[in-house]
């Protein structure tokens, strides 16, 4: 993409050094202290650019002026000022029309005869580029300087000539001018060479990310690079069908050929040929009486079959039809039974009905006197009820919990106890009683291929202790990985799982652990745990399996695990110091586990899966289930004790509670006889016969009202005693309604199965009936083809006699003799055809010969061509995404350094795959983590960081000269200031570049320097035609 050196621009005495020198200082930190550049003296020792810069531009008939320039440009910094509508833009639109862009890329018109001044009929613009020094463009043919002149007419047609310094028309053609543009690398349609007033503006407020990454991508012509990639994948795609479409005609082309050489070898076998046909025509007579012979044979068995199937029809069908009889006689009388019944159970029903509202009147009427009679002594009941459960089973029950716990792991135990002894015989049912028969399972579907890889467990019985000691603790690390297997994907992962399902249904199942098998295990040695007296569970197992080692790595970190086997040595080691590197987490002899701040006891006593002593715990596991039978027979007798006390004790409740009721019945007896003392004591006047007429009045009324309950009782006993004997004469009828129905329901269920078997019956007579007369009809049938096979066998016959007078033995069928006799009919009519023109098949045969060879090579070439421009095109992307991370990185560094000459800070993130580029800078001091968006800035900040931005584009792009319009626009002073001492820095540290600069502001404050130019465009004049233009330097403007 470049042609000449780039530089830093913040270090111009580095600005003379080889491209070498450059790539490795942008590789450094960038710690160098920035190089100052004065404009004062000119004492910078860089030289000014030789090629591709514009010299000089000329415009006639252009946009709105009649005549501009022609404008001399400096080789270093041009300033073009002046009010708006002077021409300045027209300057630049003639640059980017003139060196061949198009309309719609000035943002000045949609089309070339939109640039032609109304009343005009053509417009002309000419520029000229320096061609000097080694770099130069033909320079035998140009000369110094190359002239592009460019006529632009009404039409919007235009036309270019290419002059020389002395002014000779080299060349008219716009080829010629793309050779000029390349070899100088002018891009004219790029943002970062020409900058126009409205893409300047779009710019600078645009808020969009991706807008962005595009101005980055076709800045540094990666766009271009991207572009051309995706041509050249297209390309290829057409040229595999190419090949697909040659294959497919190579088919063709060898079809072609075989049937040509076959006609070749064709022609010298015509007598053998027709001898052939003789007697294949022979056996084609005969072979046709055989397979008639055949036929007949094969009719004759049917019809024989189908006799003796017609016979056992007509028995069938006679059977069928005694079942069917039978079956209507029984439905007819189980339907007589069943109305006999239901007429009596129809009689009786108006009498049910009367007897059981009668039984519903005297239960309602029995209830409400029973409610009033025992309403208070089922609420005290209720209450009494309460008090009693509360107090009565608290000790029982904890009694129980007890015995339930031990039962608990007495079960526990016995069942351990059964694995144990099972793994006796099979260690691997120490894991599982379905372990066994699952490998089995998984062996034989490895067998048969319905695994990648076979699946490794359980992972327990693929491990073996060097030290038994250690086998609680590591089954308390391990847990459930010891019963887990292992699976090379999810696929044999599925096969598992349905094998599983077979052995484990209703409970849980091992885990299955998905992971590529590798043949060594993994490297730990840098992760691993470290201490010299106690093991890690790696080293403490010997592990023969690497994808067992790996998958417990991976799942439970084994490497950074330590065993320890005394548990207050564990405590120091873990807790008392700083653990050991790397370790995580220690277990002890007992199970338990120790972290660095807090430590858990095991919920386990001795090792189920590792241990390798099986009698010995056989014998303790025994041990223990006696000594807990034990525990549950004195648990159960201290409970039956406890409930022979509660019992006894609730008796005395019982009597203390009556016992207390009459106290204090005596206690408010006592308290009445003191009131009323002391009332007689108070009251001397109340008349001692007047209170006793009331005591008697209310004994009366005390009589009076159990006299009332004694009634209530009486005649809740004599209710009780209608009521039951209208229960008993509804319940005597109901009974008997209820026989009746048992006696219905079985002759229902009778009644539905004999309907149902005379359904059948009749479904079956059809059956029969159909099956009898298509039968028929296919017997019938098979004899009238039998009678017409045998005549025509006797036809057959006739006609073979006179072909053949004598049989023959034929072995094959008619329809192989008759593709043969065609075939050597279709040899003989194509030899006779070609029969005397031996030359022209021979000529026929080698020029299909030599068109398939053709296209074969062919063919082959291009398939070489495609792999190898696969090759080529894999290592292009991969270069091209390198070059674009190295532009990336070089863009962020430059930001960066243009940032932090005025104290801001900032960073560009590129997102490559959703195209997008964010740039988030902070102003000032403050705190460098602290980034805004660039749409939080203000107006100048903004513009300053955007100017930045394309700075940093312009050190990483390859351009002779750079055009900027009106881009300081959105600044304020300060902001403006900085812009421009950062930008002729720039230019003073690259002066092998031109710039061109235009700005509506005076640009007064400039400094005094040979390097920079400004070009002051006046403002026309009422019927001025041409405008005066004038180059001034810094003196004269002060002046």
């Amino acid at each position: 993409m470049a042609k000449r050196k780039e530089d830093n621009f913040c270090s111009p005495e580095n600005a003379k050094r080889p491209r070498q020198e450059e790539v490795e200082d942008f590789d450094r930190d960038g710690d160098e202290d920035e190089g100052t550049v004065s404009f004062t003296n000119g004492t910078s020792t860089l030289t000014a650019a030789e090629v591709g810069i514009i010299e000089s531009i000329q415009l006639k008939n252009f946009m709105c002026h009649s005549m501009l320039g022609p404008f001399k440009f400096g080789s270093n910094v041009n300033f073009v000022v002046g009010n708006n509508g002077s021409g300045k833009s027209a300057v630049l639109t003639a640059l980017i029309v003139g060196l061949g862009g198009k309309a719609i890329a000035t943002n000045r018109g949609s089309s070339l005869k939109g640039f032609v001044k109304d009343g005009q009929n053509s417009a002309d613009i000419s520029i000229t580029l320096r061609n000097r020094g080694d770099d130069a463009y033909r320079a035998n043919v140009y000369g110094n300087s190359i002239v592009v002149q460019q006529h632009i007419s009404m039409d919007g047609s235009r036309s270019y000539k290419l002059k020389s310094e002395a002014g000779a028309v080299v060349s008219t053609r716009k080829e010629e001018l793309i050779a000029i543009l390349d070899h100088f690398n002018i891009q004219v349609d790029n943002p970062v060479s020409v900058l126009t007033q409205e893409m300047s503006k779009q710019f600078l407020q645009s808020k969009n990310e991706g807008d962005k990454y595009k101005f980055f991508m076709k800045a540094t012509q990666l766009e271009q690079m991207k572009e051309d990639y995706s041509y050249i994948m297209e390309t290829k795609e057409r040229t595999k069908e190419q090949i697909n479409q040659g294959e497919e005609r190579l088919t063709e082309l060898k079809r072609q050929c075989l049937e040509k050489e076959e006609r070749f070898e064709i022609i010298a076998g015509l007598s053998t040929m027709k001898t052939n046909l003789e007697h294949l025509k022979h056996e084609m007579a005969w072979a046709v009486v055989n397979e008639i012979e055949k036929q007949l044979n094969a009719i004759r068995d049917n019809i024989k079959i189908g006799e003796d199937r017609a016979a056992r029809l007509e028995r069938k069908m006679e059977e069928q039809q005694v079942r069917l009889n039978e079956a209507e006689n029984k439905y007819k009388d189980i339907q007589d039974k069943l109305e006999k019944i239901s007429q009596e159970t129809n009689a009786r029903a108006p009498e049910c009905m009367a007897l059981k509202a009668d039984v519903t009147a005297k239960k309602r009427d029995y209830n409400d006197a029973e409610v009033l009679y025992n309403r208070f002594l089922n609420e005290y009941r209720a209450l009494k009820k309460d008090d009693e459960q509360l107090c009565k089973r608290i000790e029982e029950l904890k009694k129980r919990r007890e015995e339930l716990d031990v039962k608990h792991t007495l079960n526990y135990n016995q069942r351990q106890l059964k694995e144990l002894k099972d793994s006796k015989t099979d260690r691997l049912k120490r894991f599982g009683p379905h372990v066994p028969a699952l490998l089995e399972a998984i062996d034989d579907a490895y067998r048969r291929g319905q695994f990648t890889y076979k699946p490794v467990g359980p992972l327990g019985a693929c491990v073996h202790l060097r030290d038994p000691e250690l086998a609680l603790a590591i089954e308390s690390c391990l847990k459930g990985l010891l019963q887990a297997y292992c699976c090379h994907n999810h696929s044999d992962e599925r096969v598992l799982q349905a094998l599983m399902r077979k052995f484990y249904s209703g409970t849980s199942r091992p885990q299955i652990i998905v992971s590529e098998f590798r043949n060594e295990m993994y490297d730990v040695r840098h992760r691993a745990a470290y201490h010299p007296e106690f093991p890690t569970v790696l080293t403490a197992l010997e592990i023969d399996n690497a994808v067992v080692a790996n998958s417990l790595i991976d799942m439970r970190g084994i490497e950074t695990v330590l065993l320890i086997k005394n548990n207050s040595v564990a405590r120091a080691v873990m807790q008392s110091q700083k653990p050991p590197k790397n370790c995580r987490e220690a277990f002890t002899a007992d199970g338990d586990q120790v972290f660095a701040g807090r430590y858990y006891s095991s919920e386990y006593t001795r090792p189920k899966f590792l241990s390798r002593d099986v009698d010995s715990e056989i014998s303790e596991l025994e041990n223990d289930v006696e000594n807990k039978k034990a525990q549950i027979l004195n648990l159960q007798q201290h409970l039956s004790s406890l409930e022979k006390d509660i019992k006894h004790n609730e008796e005395f409740l019982r009597s203390y509670q009556q016992r207390y009721k009459e106290l204090k019945l005596k206690i408010r007896k006592s308290i009445s006889e003191i009131q009323e003392l002391e009332n007689i004591e108070e009251h001397q006047s109340v008349d001692i016969a007047t209170l006793e007429d009331e005591a008697q009045e209310n004994k009366n009324k005390m009589k009076v009202v159990e006299k009332t309950v004694e009634q209530h009782k009486e005649n809740m006993e004599h209710l009780k005693s209608l009521k039951v004997e209208a229960e008993n004469k509804y319940d005597a009828i109901k009974l008997k309604v209820n026989q009746l129905s048992e006696l219905a329901d079985p002759l229902k269920d009778e009644l539905n199965l004999a309907d149902s078997e005379v359904d059948n019956q009749k479904r079956g007579k059809r059956h029969y009936e159909e099956k009898q007369k298509e039968h028929l009809d296919t017997l019938n049938k098979k004899k009238r083809e039998l009678d017409e096979k045998e005549k025509e066998l006797e036809e057959k016959m006739s006609q073979a006699r006179q072909i053949c007078p004598e049989r023959i033995e034929v072995q094959k069928s008619a329809s192989i003799l008759d593709k043969e006799i065609n075939r050597l009919r279709q040899k003989i009519q194509a030899e006779h055809a070609s029969h005397g023109d031996r030359e022209e098949i021979m000529r026929q045969y080698k020029e299909a010969r030599e068109t398939y060879l053709d296209l074969d090579t062919k063919v082959k070439t291009l398939k070489r061509f495609i792999k190898l421009l696969e090759e080529i095109m894999t290592h292009r992307f991969k270069t091209y995404q390198q070059f674009r991370r190295c532009l990336t990185l070089r863009c962020k560094l430059y930001f960066d350094n243009l940032l932090s000459q005025r104290a801001y800070c900032g960073k560009m993130n590129f997102d490559h795959k959703n195209e997008t580029l964010t740039i988030s800078v902070q102003p000032g001091e403050g705190n460098r983590a602290a980034f805004n968006d660039m749409r939080a800035l203000s107006g100048g900040e903004r513009s300053f960081s955007t100017v930045c931005f394309i700075l940093s584009l312009w050190s990483i792009a390859e351009s002779p000269f750079r055009c900027l319009d009106e881009f300081d626009v959105y600044m304020d002073m300060v902001n403006r200031r900085i812009a421009m001492d950062m930008i002729l820095k720039m230019a003073d540290s690259q002066r092998f570049r031109q710039f061109i600069l235009l700005t509506p502001q005076s640009m007064s404050s400039l400094p005094s320097s040979k390097l920079i130019r400004i070009l002051r465009m006046s403002d026309p004049e009422r019927g001025q035609m041409v405008l005066p233009f004038r180059p001034v330097n810094q003196e004269e403007e002060e002046n």
